[in-house]
């Protein structure tokens, strides 16, 4: 008898860690900063990077905050990667884009893919989503 409380006890407590470590891995909030899109080969890696996140998280939240140079990579006329865009969106990764520098470089919303969101300043939304607990990464390389 005192096997089994032993082996019951074990057990309950394997699926509690086992269940504890899940719950964390869903929890996740990455805020990615993307500014230099003129360079495809960063516009590649970057997106090989979200893909790669997106599949070993697939239920974390994600936000890519596109500014300065980094606008051209929801262009469909100016992006290689407009797929692979759709692709990551289709997961929830949100795309959103600094209304200051798409002031300052002249260029409208109806340059961008329909999946673009919008932001007052790209900038201040990263600082916000990191004082709300989100984790932030420069993408690219």
């Amino acid at each position: 008898m005192k096997n089994l409380t032993l082996l019951f006890v074990l057990l309950f407590s394997l699926i509690s860690i086992g269940a504890l470590a899940q719950k964390k891995s869903n929890n996740h909030k990455i805020i990615f900063q993307f500014t230099n899109a003129n360079d495809t080969l960063q516009q590649k890696a970057f997106a090989n990077q979200l893909k790669n996140i997106t599949t070993h998280w697939p239920n974390a939240k994600y936000e890519v905050v596109i500014y300065n140079m980094g606008l051209e990579f929801l262009m469909p006329t100016k992006s290689k990667h407009i797929a692979a865009i759709k692709a990551l969106h289709a997961k929830g990764v949100r795309f959103v884009v600094c209304e200051n520098s798409m002031k300052s470089r002249k260029i409208t919303k109806d340059q961008f893919i329909p999946e673009a969101e919008y932001v007052p300043a790209g900038i201040a939304e990263i600082v916000e989503k990191q004082e709300q607990g989100w984790s932030y990464i420069r993408g690219g390389f």
